[in-house]
């Protein structure tokens, strides 16, 4: 369990009961120290059922999480960059902490409508009929007499 609770924003902090540390043997180099100590971290989140969510970021960050996500809405966190526990457990934190400040960010402004200006249409319609030219030069001499 991890006691200390996870500061995301000024509107959003995880308490320490929503989040689960798992400590398992990480894969890759170190010699035997890999084989001996668990310093991979697994951060699990129940993004869906959280209190500390509300159901905008849920969903956002359910959009984000992907394949690192459980059908019941766990998120799960792998760590296993750094060879100690310790800077393993402080990643996995900070990528929870950005994926939510990732779900969180407000949605883009809406698009406005804007008509082409006078010049923009004249241009357009002066290429188009002189594509209609070199298109017309290109059938037989003598027209269809």
């Amino acid at each position: 369990m991890a006691s200390d609770a996870l500061y995301i924003d000024d509107r959003i902090t995880i308490s320490g009961w929503e989040l689960t540390e798992q400590f398992v043997l990480a894969g890759g180099p170190g010699g035997q120290n890999v084989n001996k100590v668990s310093t991979a971290v697994q951060l699990f989140f129940n993004v869906a059922n959280s209190p500390s969510l509300n159901d905008r970021v849920k969903a956002n960050a359910i959009r984000l999480a992907g394949r690192r996500l459980s059908k019941d809405g766990v998120l799960m966190i792998e760590a296993s960059r750094f060879r100690s526990q310790d800077r393993n457990r402080e990643d996995a934190r900070e990528r929870l902490k950005e994926l939510i400040l990732q779900a969180a960010k407000p949605p883009p402004p809406p698009r406005k409508k804007t008509k082409p200006t006078k010049g923009s249409v004249e241009r357009r319609l002066k290429e188009k009929s002189g594509r209609s030219e070199v298109k017309k030069m290109r059938g037989r001499p003598g027209g269809g007499d």
